[in-house]
């Protein structure tokens, strides 16, 4: 049928095209309206054309038992068990229905796993689809497509066609008010599965049709691909923007596998946090398009790649990211290749918190499976729990990433099994000693000292050896899949699990953008309101004395002393309940609640008991906080724990806050990752946020809270807007790795090491000789201690801030070295035995507190508190998808400025009470950075120095520098004259790009 939009009606061409679709390409049967029982849902006539093709034998022996009542028997025993209260069509369909006789009827043939069964397959085939159209599931009310699967309705769906002025928002419309939800065909669990509202671009769907009250999801593919993902469907150059639903969702194997495989009944046991009672809440579980289309895409790729690559899903908040874990994990643990042979002998779920999430747990064991197949690692379980499912045949294990870092003595060889490892949030965790454990446990290979007992004849592993099976085991093994799930990838995690785009960069094998969540209302865009403050204030010596103290660490104690000042905390707290009193509490229909992010655990207890007494002094009624720290805090003479403060176990603290009792929680690092109160609405941020530690924390705010119309609000006294608006960019859309590490980085860290020579090959050598012998005697020890010992006297001649450099610089070569061999198949023996020793040789190395062990506050009183609203923004969230690795640049650690404890009050009462204009102030430091360029004698510096002897010279030049251009920005450029720190930490910005700019002149 040739289509032209303007053509295009509703009924008369829309409709008639999709069955015509259906029919011709998918082989679907369009069968009369007429055909349609509306007393049980089904097509009776089809149901038993199927029931006799495929079980004329079941049929016969139920027809001698109930002779000429037999298809209604039939009809209203499958009837009553759809209608069970423990039962559903889905469980129906699935599990067909036994009569009392022991006589079984199949309602649906599944898809055998593999194609060695001829029969199950030639069954398979046999299942039958077919579509109506205007069904009456009811007088005067009808449905425009109805999908049946054997004669028994499975999809419904109302079509609206954009060029008669109408979309799907009036299909849903329709279901929501004109539509009889409690009908056969409607009804929950017992009727169709799901009911798709779809105009020509758009489709939306529903699994509970109950009113107004429906919650319709979108079931669109996504228009747009990487940086340009957004919400819909793309433009389809050969047809109709959703013809994706019958060329591909409506297709007979789809649909089987969906009922198969993918559709499940979730049941959620929950106790009611104000009544106490607890209630059971039922949901029907529908894939929204991109969670189906990663499972099936990843599949897809498995069955041609088995266990050769990593894989990272890049999935927003709000993408369902629990469910497609649980799909998936399903779906690679019967998976068979195309020879029919199992490609994973065990999936391994695992979480980096330090209790399996029950969600997670909740997810993976709805799903149907075979009785002990599944095995969940929750708090009761040990790590030899852990390793006896992996040496036995459980196909599903539910664990921490901490339980693996003990059981590698504990299981046996794995050489002949395959693994799925699937990782719920991949980050820090994922580059670490904890994921070497991971591979470790699971390699192909096994150091000798961890080894089963090998036989007598079989020829020693010499060192050499012993070390290429480390260096192997801590990259990609190859009877390893590793599946990355995160919402905000770090470039490590982009490294250790990407894949190559055309460009060769490395980015996530399947994305749900942070934008498209957020177009398609699943998450809000927490930064649309966004308040910013700043605290000012005046700081007087309390003391006569005028002591010298190192400028940095005085700064930093003062800094701490202004945060934990109890005018601060008090006039902030004001703000927040007063805000929070007159602005939020009133939302959601008085259910709002809100998050204080405190910067310490004695802050936080600061913040409670400030908040009590504003609470009580004002007489407030129906706003109570509650706190959440770790440990104990000792403060004022007082010992605090969470528990004693709220007056709860700590693990009740999430339903209690969940209750209507309490409205502000306040945190110090806890609930700041992984909490779900989708009741959140506001934040009070008084902690310095960055990077994916802001994107994370901001985003406890970001859930909806059906069928309210959530809005959120951000008030922040620590971070500048556009500060966390860089740390959310790259996050927005697709991220991108802009390079990727090499093995020349790791060589240039080695120089950065041996320049402090400090290091004796022969040495390293004898040291490593010691430490893969399998016994070592006592003499044999001291010698290690010795060879540690003779570096260690070279490095403690060196002044106590070059002390410091070096063990900084070994850090980064330590950190750098083991996160390129999981990251490449980098493999250097020589390297590898450097690692070593300096592992052990960093921890002997100790740097003094470089003056930093004195106390500030008895020397210092704070007055004149005033807290200033600076900024108020609505502004989008912007898109800068690059992200980069750290460079293995060179340690510095600048001299330890003293000054007077009055000239350092004098410098930070100027930073709280002079405001620089921005624009002005960076086109100074700009001209200062042109004056050095132009500058003879930096020049010739430049080019006979390096970088570190160079420094020196610049910041002399630095000076001259200001004094050049001081007519220019009197007011800016007399307070980096005073200011020694100040200026270093400003024209610390420009020193490499002088450097270099003037050695290539």
């Amino acid at each position: 049928m040739a289509i032209k939009a303007g053509q295009l009606k509703e009924r008369a061409d829309y409709q008639a095209y999709i069955l015509e679709m259906l029919r011709e390409k998918n082989g679907y049967q369009v069968r009369p309206s007429t055909a349609y029982d509306p007393g049980y849902g089904m097509d009776v006539e089809r149901l038993f054309s199927f029931l006799e093709e495929t079980q004329p034998d079941a049929l016969a022996r139920l027809e001698k038992l109930y002779g000429d009542k037999t298809r209604q028997t039939i009809l209203n025993y499958i009837n009553n068990e759809v209608n069970k209260k423990n039962r559903s069509l889905l469980d129906v369909l699935k599990h067909g229905v036994e009569f009392d006789n022991g006589v079984s009827l199949t309602l649906m043939y599944r898809k055998p796993v593999t194609t060695f069964n001829q029969k199950a397959e030639a069954l398979y085939q046999q299942n039958v689809l077919s579509v109506m159209e205007e069904v009456c599931h009811k007088e005067d009310e009808r449905i425009d497509l109805v999908i049946f699967l054997n004669g028994i309705a499975i999809f419904t769906f109302e079509l609206k066609c954009n060029t008669s002025g109408q979309n799907y928002e009036d299909a849903i419309r329709q279901y929501k008010f004109e539509r009889d939800y409690k009908t056969r065909l409607l009804k929950f669990k017992a009727g169709c599965l799901a009911h798709f509202a779809m105009d020509l671009n758009e489709v939306y769907m529903c699994t509970n049709l109950k009113g107004k009250s429906s919650f319709f999801l979108p079931f669109n593919k996504g228009c747009g691909g990487g940086i340009h993902s957004g919400k819909g469907n793309p433009h389809n150059e050969n047809g109709i923007n959703v013809s994706y639903m019958w060329e591909d969702i409506l297709k007979k194997d789809t649909v089987l596998y969906l009922i198969d495989k993918i559709i499940f009944l979730q049941k959620e046991t929950k106790k009611d946090p104000d009544t106490g009672k607890r209630v059971t809440k039922e949901t029907l579980i529908f894939p929204r398009y991109h969670q189906f289309n990663a499972v099936r895409k990843l599949v897809a790729d498995v069955v041609e790649h088995h266990s050769e690559k990593n894989y990272l899903i890049e999935h927003s908040a709000g993408s369902g990211k629990t469910n497609t874990i649980a799909w998936l994990a399903h779906r690679l643990a019967s998976l068979h290749d195309k020879e029919n042979e199992v490609i994973f002998d065990t999936v391994c779920i695992i979480t980096d918190r330090i209790v399996v999430d029950r969600q997670l747990q909740n997810a993976v064991l709805s799903l149907e499976h075979k009785a002990g197949l599944i095995k969940v690692m929750d708090e009761k379980c040990t790590s030899k729990d852990l390793a006896d499912a992996l040496n036995g045949n459980t196909k599903i294990i539910v664990t921490t990433i901490h339980k693996f870092m003990y059981i590698q003595e504990l299981v046996q060889e794995l050489k002949s099994k395959t693994f799925a490892v699937i990782i719920d949030e991949a980050h820090s965790s994922t580059a670490g000693t904890a994921m070497e454990a991971v591979t470790y446990a699971l390699s192909e290979s096994r150091k000798l000292s961890e080894a089963t007992p090998v036989d007598v004849s079989e020829e020693e592993k010499s060192m050499g050896d012993i070390i290429e099976d480390e260096i192997a085991r801590s990259g990609k093994q190859p009877n390893v899949s590793m599946i990355a799930f995160t919402a905000t990838p770090k470039p490590t995690t982009l490294q250790l699990f990407g894949c190559l785009n055309e460009e060769g960069k490395k980015v996530a094998f399947d994305l749900y953008s942070m934008k498209q969540a957020i177009e398609e209302g699943f998450i809000l865009d927490v930064l649309q309101n966004y308040v910013t403050y700043k605290t000012y204030f005046e700081i007087n010596k309390a003391i006569e004395d005028d002591p010298e103290l190192e400028t940095i660490a005085a700064k930093r104690k003062i800094a701490k002393y202004i945060e934990l000042h109890d005018t601060n905390i008090a006039q902030k707290v004001e703000i927040i309940i007063e805000h929070f009193k007159n602005r939020i509490m009133q939302e959601l229909g008085g259910k709002a609640k809100a998050m204080v992010i405190t910067s310490s655990r004695q802050a936080a207890v600061k913040y409670r008991n400030e908040f009590e007494t504003y609470i009580s002094k004002h007489g407030y009624t129906g706003i109570r906080a509650l706190v959440a720290f770790s440990g104990k805090v000792s403060l004022d003479g007082h010992e605090y724990t969470e528990a004693v403060m709220n007056g709860i176990k700590e693990e009740d603290l999430p339903e209690v806050f969940d209750s209507n009792s309490y409205q502000v929680l306040l945190v110090a690092n806890k609930y700041q990752t992984g909490f779900d109160q989708p009741k959140l609405c506001a934040m009070y941020v008084d902690k310095r946020l960055r990077g994916v530690n802001a994107v994370q924390t901001l985003s406890r705010l970001n859930r909806i809270c059906a069928p309210y119309n959530k809005k959120t609000f951000v008030l922040d006294f620590k971070n500048e807007y556009e500060d966390i608006q860089a740390s959310f960019a790259p996050f927005y859309t697709e991220t991108i790795l802009n390079e990727t590490i090499t093995p020349s980085d790791i060589r240039t860290v080695e120089a950065q090491v041996e320049q402090y020579n400090f290091l004796d090959i022969d040495d390293i050598e004898e040291f490593n000789g010691y430490l893969y012998q399998d016994k070592r005697t006592s003499k044999e020890k001291a010698r290690m201690w010795a060879l540690l010992d003779k570096s260690l006297q070279i490095i403690n001649r060196h002044p106590e801030l070059e002390k410091l450099e070096i063990r900084k610089t070994i850090k980064r070569f330590l950190r750098f070295y083991s996160f390129l061999i999981q990251a490449t198949c980098f493999e250097s023996m020589d390297l590898h035995k450097k690692y070593n020793f300096l592992s052990y040789l960093v921890k002997e190395i100790e740097v003094g507190s470089g003056g930093n062990d004195f106390d500030i506050a008895d020397k210092i009183t704070a007055s004149n508190f005033r807290q200033k609203k600076t900024g108020e923004s609505t502004h989008e969230i912007e898109s800068r998808p690059e992200v980069s690795l750290p460079t293995p640049n060179e340690v510095f650690m600048d001299e330890a400025v003293k000054k007077k404890l009055s000239e350092i009050i004098d410098e930070i009462n100027a930073a709280y009470n002079k405001n620089f204009d921005v624009d002005v102030a960076s086109k100074s430091a700009l001209q200062m950075r042109d004056i050095l360029l132009k500058n003879g004698h930096l020049r010739d510096s430049a080019r006979n120095n390096s970088l570190k002897d160079f420094r020196f010279a610049y910041f002399d030049a630095v000076q001259d520098a200001l004094i050049a251009g001081y007519e220019q920005n009197q007011d800016f450029f007399a307070l980096l004259l005073d200011n020694d720190e100040k200026k270093r930490e400003l024209m610390q910005v420009f020193l490499d790009d002088i450097y270099k700019k003037l050695r290539e002149e």
